[in-house]
């Protein structure tokens, strides 16, 4: 019965034994039969799909970076040279001056103020078209005599540096606006050509060394500023762009050293707040265990003490007080396991935000919209984070604000989670008051978060939260 149900890779007019279908081809070196290498081979292949590179091709389309990028590109054209007249003009006086140096002293200070201000303003519309934000250079403080602070300023590498910057930048952000629109007029004329090719004067378009005529080459041309128009001109006009931004950071943010020094006393910063809310969790779950389930815990012991000396005296009594201690000791264990969800609950670990959070939902006695748009999970130290910011503030919602109705938003952006708690209570909600808010702004910041609460009196109210989750 065993080798009936064998199939056979040999002729039918071989006889087969045990040790010849032991032998498969493979196995003694052979190669299979061509018919099961070419469906082999059509098993393993796939088709090359053409959709995804188009869809990044077309990528530019589907989001607002290239509207965004064409009004950096264009404002370009213009404002710049705004700053540049000034700051040129207040520079040929500052060096027409220099011989007498005490003369030139206020028109250096006004070009550093000039150049500041412009700063400010150019970081405000280089993030507003590219998204960038490029944080303030953190001049040094000018104190002490006049000669003093004179040295500072012309010591001061981005006060020098933003100079620079209004100086330059008008003529290279001038020219690559110029070449961008050039480049979307021209790939639109390219376009038209199978229209209007014929209606010149000479019978036909001349682009330089070409000239295009009705007929093939116009469809050849039009194909050509087609492909410019939807893929090249994009392209070009968002890595202009960056390029834009790039420089602006550059030149306009904070030099390496600056911002390593802010980066320190932000990790100064979240190391602090972690600290804190590390040993207030700490005295929050001995406070729980002394006043709750530790006092059951004696309160049934000396119950199971009392029960043991009846047993023989008065066995009725004793078993009223073991099933008072069986009571008790039920009680302890919900507080046990109230406690345990407290810290970290084993859904969070198990099943993630959504799930930990359905829970909850489904426990609260005021209607809730939950939202959870996490396709990859953050860490662990995010999620418990981001679960005690909602459980919290959905806790406050309900018994402070006396909200009717809550709605709770959490996504992913990249390597940033953020969500949002919204209710329609009395408001109010303040962090600084010393309530459980204060404890989540600490949990926030020691992840290096941020976190905004706005409750006007009368409500509504909303807390914001930002947390990174990059790796």
């Amino acid at each position: 019965m065993g080798s009936a149900g064998t199939r056979c890779d040999t002729p039918d007019t071989l006889p087969t034994t045990t040790d010849d279908r032991a032998r498969r081809p493979h196995e003694v070196g052979l190669s299979p039969p061509i018919g099961r290498q070419q469906a082999s081979y059509r098993r393993s292949t796939t088709p090359l799909s053409v959709e995804p590179v188009i869809n990044d091709l077309l990528s530019p389309w589907r989001t607002n970076r290239l509207p965004r990028a064409i009004g950096l590109l264009a404002t370009d054209l213009v404002l710049p040279w705004i700053p540049f007249a000034l700051t040129i003009a207040l520079v040929a006086t500052s060096l027409g001056l220099a011989v007498t140096y005490p003369l030139a002293t206020p028109f250096i200070g006004l070009l550093f103020v000039v150049a500041a201000a412009f700063g400010k303003l150019e970081r405000s519309r280089v993030h507003a078209h590219t998204g960038a934000d490029i944080g303030d250079p953190g001049h040094p403080r000018t104190t002490g005599s006049w000669w003093h602070r004179i040295r500072t300023l012309l010591a001061s590498k981005s006060r020098w540096k933003e100079v620079a910057y209004f100086l330059t930048t008008p003529i290279w952000a001038t020219a690559l606006g110029v070449f961008t629109f050039c480049l979307w007029g021209a790939s639109i004329f390219l376009v038209t050509l199978p229209v209007v090719a014929g209606r010149f004067p000479s019978g036909s378009a001349e682009l330089g060394l070409f000239n295009v005529g009705p007929g093939l080459s116009a469809f050849a041309a039009g194909a050509l500023g087609l492909v410019c128009l939807v893929v090249v001109a994009p392209w070009c006009t968002l890595g202009f762009a960056a390029a834009r931004r790039e420089v602006a950071a550059a030149l306009l943010g904070p030099g390496q050293d600056e911002a390593l020094r802010r980066r320190v006393r932000s990790l100064e910063t979240s190391r602090s707040a972690a600290v804190d809310a590390a040993e207030k969790e700490r005295r929050r779950i001995e406070r729980d265990l002394h006043d709750g389930a530790q006092q059951r815990l004696v309160a049934l012991a000396m119950d199971l003490g009392r029960a043991k000396e009846r047993f023989e005296t008065d066995p009725d009594g004793a078993r009223q007080i073991i099933e008072s201690a069986h009571d008790e000791a039920k009680a302890a264990l919900s507080e046990l396991r109230d406690l345990v969800r407290g810290i970290h609950p084993a859904i969070l670990a198990d099943r993630g935000l959504d799930a930990a959070l359905s829970a909850v939902v489904a426990r609260c006695p005021v209607p809730i919209s939950l939202h959870v748009a996490v396709a990859d999970r953050p860490p662990a130290a995010v999620e418990s984070a981001a679960y005690f910011v909602v459980t919290e503030a959905l806790m406050n919602a309900v018994r402070h604000a006396d909200a009717g109705r809550v709605r709770i938003d959490i996504a992913r952006h990249g390597d940033r989670l953020v969500l949002e708690v919204h209710d329609d209570g009395r408001g109010g909600a303040d962090p600084s008051r010393g309530t459980g808010l204060r404890g989540l702004e600490e949990r926030v910041a020691a992840l290096g978060g941020w976190m905004q609460v706005l409750s006007p009196a009368g409500g509504p109210t909303s807390v914001l939260v930002e947390l990174p989750c990059g790796s």
